[in-house]
């Protein structure tokens, strides 16, 4: 019997390919199967179905009513494990790498809808890493929709002909080649799309291969696609269509001829599913969802980080989130070097009116990063790293003519230092720098071995004979090319090479250039990837300020993806939940154009923690902190219901203190304005709001944390505590009256007034139990900061804290509201009249094709 059901099922799984899951039940009953069978395969089927819904990585946010029809790869398939062989062959583990990449363009292809259906428009979103292998994910969603049935694959592939190759380039090899009679293609390596003269040679029935479509967001080339499509539209209604957009936020929302031209194309296919890819969705989040646009109305898909990847976080740290352990949030690797602010109109012009007859100056710091560059690749070479590709990126400005400004001069630079190889001052200043490097990262901490600079030393003449200096723009005719033969490179470059494009083996990256929104700065971001062989060499140099933007950003987009997942446990839909994102006091979120459907999200403090990491370090702000705090503390001893006394521990806790005092406290004591989420009017007024609405937050409690091996410091006759050390990160031009501590409290903190042994608690059940014992009591943690604030030797990235008197750190723990909250609302826009800003440039969207 058992033999005779595995046989029915196979028939199930075969009718699957013709029709969907609920017409293929259907049939089996008109083949006079019996209904207590149809029920077992149905639920066999939907136990394969629950499988990939469940899969613990990639997390989606779904459509409630979209069935899973895919259940995974077939014996017959013939794309999908030609993708896998291909893998293995690059060296590819197919534990967790192909099993990962399998589960996860499995749970893709089951979001579309299946190929059989009379007429489907799906629009989704998958959220990956920049230079995290996206490519490859939809490539193999490609491959698996192919395998099954989908007929036509459009794939926009950015905005500049340099990507549209790559990828092109990229489906020929994993889907085309192995698989030559299955495909047909529109576009070549050289060609964009131009019409063909027979749509039915390519749509008719009697034709069963794939049609592959790479073409660029240009509008000269979707008009003719959307047209050749009008003129097929007989041909296409029984073919199900894949649009594949990478780079879904740039081009795709808000334009005025590439958004309509997608939409028009959507339009002439019947069954048609679009998904976005992009690393940088603010843009697409942000979408009027209620307009006939391309809102992931149907699932986002947020892709699990690779293993082994090089991400925002990784590089410069971030913040904790709320509900986070600070302490377990790290500062990031040491590989972010500081471009004084002095040099940057050295690299990039000051104004528009500056950029004829610019010439760009060497700094120390510039020539520095290019050195570092040629020491890396001969290390690498000695090491016999596998990517034989070394590439440096320099990148000040947008502007083509600013980039054919460095060719003289940095060909200049690589010609003398050639020269110099025998000149001991010369030799003695790159060892010096090798020395310094390698000792900042020790590559054992990466799982490699240091290579010695005598080592290396040999394979420095070969590394500057190799090396080009390319300029990589919208211009250029030497473009970057990595297909014939290992290139050594330093490329200037914009726009061409911040999106989407990879920079085989880039190891250094000089970034000077000004935005103002997150998804351009992310985008920008080329060094993040994969650098196998290499993790512990590449390095990084910009501006303080870029590096914070940066650091700001792994938190925003942590934080993006932390709501995602949490909506994907809460069963909401894209249409029921909206991703909250963060705000910045100098940075857009997206294009201004792009946020006009967006609206600011209630703030509320319910349930949260606050703290100070940004603080000024004159004496004249800092007293004036010091003084706020000690008439907190003075008016806590007059008023509190009970004072604890913990000095031993260097603790004082003050219970039941008048909200009034707490709101006397946030009037006087000045958070520092680059925290915009450290807003004290907006907190007292959330106070007041909860006093009025619901009587909470009328009472609180003030604990001070201190040090007990610190030197004392006194807030109030009878209030001692030793100061804590909280040292500064690092930069190498720091602002002499700003510090940035990234973290105050501790979990441990949060439970300073709750009772019994809270050392194991989890943040969650901290605040579980603030819930149970203190459910309308809110907390205010005052922190005595030495104003010197050595750090430990094992903090690398931290240095002292050098502030002119003591600081004062205050952290504030938010009860959880019993009903709604009291929200408050603010408005936060970048003030951007005093910053130098280069947009990105759209021309080319509507520019003519030759």
């Amino acid at each position: 019997m058992t033999d005779e059901f595995d046989e029915m099922y196979e028939t199930f799984k075969a009718l699957l390919e013709s029709f969907p899951p609920s017409e293929a039940v259907k049939r089996l009953e008109q083949f006079g199967i019996s209904p207590d069978r149809v029920q077992r395969i149905r639920e066999m089927h939907e136990q394969q179905t629950i499988r990939i819904k469940e899969l613990e990585e990639p997390h989606a946010v779904i459509q409630g009513n979209r069935d899973t029809w895919y259940t995974g790869p077939q014996a017959k398939d013939k794309c999908w494990p030609a993708i896998v062989d291909l893998l293995g062959k690059d060296g590819w583990p197919q534990e967790p790498a192909i099993r990962s990449l399998d589960d996860s363009s499995t749970r893709v292809v089951s979001l579309l809808n299946h190929p059989k259906e009379k007429a489907f428009s799906t629009r989704g979103l998958v959220v990956g890493y920049v230079q995290s292998g996206k490519t490859t994910n939809f490539t193999s969603v490609m491959a698996k929709a192919a395998d099954r049935g989908y007929k036509l694959f459009i794939v926009l592939a950015g905005i500049h002909n340099g990507l549209r190759r790559q990828t092109q380039a990229r489906l020929v090899q994993q889907l085309v080649e192995p698989n030559p009679s299955m495909w047909s293609q529109l576009t070549g390596l050289d060609k964009d799309f131009t019409p063909q003269e027979n749509p039915a040679s390519y749509f008719g029935k009697s034709n069963k291969t794939r049609v592959l479509c790479v073409v660029k967001k240009n509008a000269t080339v979707l008009r003719k696609l959307a047209r050749w499509l009008e003129k097929a539209s007989d041909y296409l209604e029984g073919c199900p269509a894949l649009i594949i957009d990478d780079e879904a936020d740039q081009a795709t929302v808000a334009t005025k001829s590439i958004n309509p031209l997608i939409l028009d194309i959507m339009g002439s296919l019947p069954k048609c599913a679009y998904v976005g890819y992009t690393a940088s969705p603010f843009a697409n989040l942000l979408i009027d969802p209620s307009a006939k646009d391309l809102y992931p109305k149907d699932f986002v898909v947020n892709l699990p980080k690779p293993q082994g990847h090089f991400g925002t976080e990784v590089l410069f740290g971030r913040y904790a989130l709320d509900g986070e352990d600070p302490e377990s949030v790290d500062d990031g690797y040491d590989m972010i070097r500081s471009v004084p602010d002095e040099d940057v109109p050295c690299v990039r012009p000051t104004t528009k009116a500056d950029v004829d007859g610019f010439e760009p100056v060497i700094t120390d710091t510039l020539r520095r990063a290019v050195e570092y560059f040629w020491l890396v690749t001969a290390a690498r070479r000695v090491r016999g790293s596998r990517n034989a590709h070394s590439t440096m990126l320099i990148h000040t400005s947008v502007n083509t003519t600013v980039h054919d400004s460095f060719q003289r001069p940095l060909r200049h630079l690589r010609d003398r230092s050639a020269r110099s190889l025998t000149d001991a001052v010369f030799l003695a200043r790159l060892r010096d720098l090798w020395e310094q490097e390698t000792s900042r990262v020790p590559a054992e901490d990466f799982g490699e071995t240091k290579v010695s600079f005598d080592k290396l030393l040999p394979e420095l003449p070969h590394v500057l004979d190799n090396c080009r200096v390319i300029m990589d723009n919208s211009s250029s005719e030497d473009r970057l090319d990595y297909e014939n033969g290992p290139v050594v490179a330093i490329a200037v470059g914009g726009n061409t090479l911040s999106r989407g494009l990879t920079l085989e083996g880039l190891s250094v990256s000089y970034f000077v250039r000004s935005v103002s929104a997150y998804d351009t700065l992310l985008q920008m971001g080329r060094w993040f990837g994969f650098r196998n062989g290499y993790a512990d060499l590449p390095r990084i140099w910009m501006t303080d300020e870029l590096a914070e933007w940066f650091r700001h950003l792994a938190t925003v987009e942590t934080e993006m993806r932390r709501d995602i997942d949490i909506y994907m446990t809460e069963d909401e839909t894209p249409l029921t939940f909206a991703v909250r994102l963060r705000t910045h006091p100098a940075l857009r979120v997206t294009a201004a154009a792009k946020m006009r459907n967006a609206v600011t999200a209630a703030s509320s403090y319910g349930g949260k923690r606050v703290q100070t990491h940004y603080f000024h370090t004159n004496a004249d702000w800092l007293q004036g902190n010091i003084d706020a705090a000690r008439a907190l503390v003075a008016s806590s001893v007059a008023s509190a219901v009970k004072v604890e006394d913990r000095s031993a521990d260097a603790r004082y806790l003050f219970r039941d203190v008048p909200h009034g005092i707490v709101t006397d406290f946030l009037a006087s004591y000045r958070f520092h304005e680059k925290s915009p989420e450290n807003d004290a009017g907006l907190i007292t007024d959330y106070i007041r709001k909860r006093v009025s609405a619901a009587g909470s937050l009328r009472r609180w409690n003030v604990a001070i944390v201190g040090n007990p091996r610190g030197d004392g410091f006194t807030f109030h006759p009878r209030v001692t505590v030793g100061r804590n050390v909280r040292a500064r990160l690092a930069v190498t031009n720091p602002d002499p009256d700003f510090a940035d501590i990234k973290t105050l409290m501790s979990r441990r903190d949060a439970a300073v007034d709750l009772t019994g042994d809270t050392t194991k608690l989890t943040e969650k059940g901290i605040m579980d139990r603030r819930r149970v014992e203190l459910p309308d009591t809110g907390l205010l943690v005052l922190y005595p900061i030495d104003k010197v604030s050595e750090p430990v030797p094992s903090k690398k990235l931290r240095v002292p804290l050098n502030a002119e008197k003591d600081v004062i750190g205050v952290g504030l723990v938010f009860p959880e509201p019993w009903t709604s909250d009291s929200t408050v609302e603010s408005y936060i826009s970048a003030d951007l009249s005093n910053v130098r800003i280069e947009e990105e440039d759209y021309s080319l969207l509507d520019s003519e094709e030759s």
